[in-house]
């Protein structure tokens, strides 16, 4: 095969990255501290543009693991979790000893159902096991129901971590991604719609608690000159010469954005005349989206077949992708609760992502439309 790969997301540097790195190396500040990692967190502060306080992290897990640690969640606990999601919003749940419990989507944004969410609520406490947490997910950049999914915690005084790993600059009315929970995270690693190769960031409403995530994450040394330990930490920091491409991605973020969207405005096009795919789009004017992927969902029961598209793209050396498999049907989570009524099993049956880069151009568009109307 001649043709090149079309990725369904690939990096894209902005150029001004080299600059930073060149800096952390000119300066010889080859360590998980420094003005990159210092100026990263900044960048991200005054992007989401809220009073919240940034820790750059080595990854979005290791984010979410600190914040499950931070909101008090130990061993034996439980923590209601979004199923239809990457293994990566439930693996550091089991890091703590804790049990997740996972809930069904619901069907506009593809995100944790408010219904089944209190269903779930309402059932473990019966059982005699409020929760610890919710994880709430903001799945391909889709902003979650906020204002539902956060009245439904409030009212049973269980704090929300967002999971913002796919939606840095995406917003809800108006108010940025990754400023709605009591912590949040976000994610730069190089699939994602900017990067750091591989990185995350914790996001926290006081200084306080930064300077506990950034303690917890350089091994928890206490104040002495010798190395003292009175808890466990972890080597979660970010790198400076990782933060300095971070940096560079920065200044390009909004650039991206609106080339995923273009992308996301490119399918629904294309398949504005096949009556029985749905390509995800925002349910309201109050959400937007950075489109990080595009989604298409086909009509269940009918002839249009997403994985026989996926193969026929494939042949084209054109990368796609189904949904996430949902947690609940994962084998290493064959014994969790599960609360849902099947949404997010059936987007994984009938969803495909397609591939959503802000680096793809003219001659990509062009291929992947003449693969995908060869295909109909």
């Amino acid at each position: 095969m001649n043709k090149d790969k079309i990725w369904l997301s690939s990096p894209h540097m902005g150029g001004n990255e080299l600059t930073y790195i060149h800096e952390a190396f000119q300066q010889n500040w080859i360590a998980p501290l420094g003005p990159n990692v210092n100026g990263f967190e900044e960048d991200i502060k005054k992007y989401l543009q809220s009073d919240i306080h940034v820790a750059a992290l080595s990854s979005g897990t290791a984010a979410l693991h600190l914040a499950l640690k931070l909101v008090g969640v130990e061993r034996g606990d439980e923590v209601l979790c979004q199923s239809l999601t990457f293994a990566a919003s439930a693996n550091p749940i089991v890091y703590l000893g804790a049990r997740p419990v996972f809930v069904d989507s619901e069907e506009d944004t593809l995100n944790i159902s408010p219904v089944f969410l209190e269903e779930a609520i309402k059932d473990r406490i019966k059982k005699g096991r409020k929760p610890k947490a919710i994880i709430g997910v903001h799945l391909y950049g889709m902003p979650y129901k906020i204002d539902e999914v956060h009245e439904v915690a409030a009212r049973y005084e269980i704090p929300i971590i967002e999971d913002s790993a796919e939606a840095l600059g995406s917003s809800y009315k108006g108010q940025k991604c990754g400023t709605f929970g009591e912590f949040s995270i976000l994610s730069f690693n190089g699939n994602k719609i900017i990067t750091t190769s591989g990185g995350g960031a914790l996001i926290t409403r006081t200084q306080e608690l930064k300077e506990k995530i950034v303690f917890l994450a350089t091994q928890a040394r206490d104040e002495a000159p010798h190395y003292q330990h009175s808890e466990i930490g972890y080597n979660y920091r970010l790198s400076n010469i990782a933060a300095g491409i971070g940096r560079g991605q920065m200044e390009i973020l909004d650039a991206h954005v609106d080339k995923r969207r273009e992308m996301n405005e490119f399918y629904k096009r294309l398949f504005s005349a096949v009556k029985e795919v749905k390509v995800l789009s925002e349910p309201e004017n109050t959400y937007f989206c950075n489109h990080w992927l595009t989604v298409i969902i086909a009509e269940e029961g009918g002839a249009f077949n997403t994985e026989a598209l996926r193969l026929y793209l494939e042949q084209e050396n054109i990368e796609s992708r189904p949904l996430w498999k949902p947690m609940h049907l994962q084998p290493v989570f064959k014994d969790a609760s599960f609360y849902g009524n099947g949404v997010a099993a059936a987007a994984f049956k009938n969803g495909l992502c397609l591939p959503s880069g802000s680096n793809l151009g003219e001659n990509e568009r062009n291929r992947i439309n003449a693969a995908i109307n060869n295909f109909l």
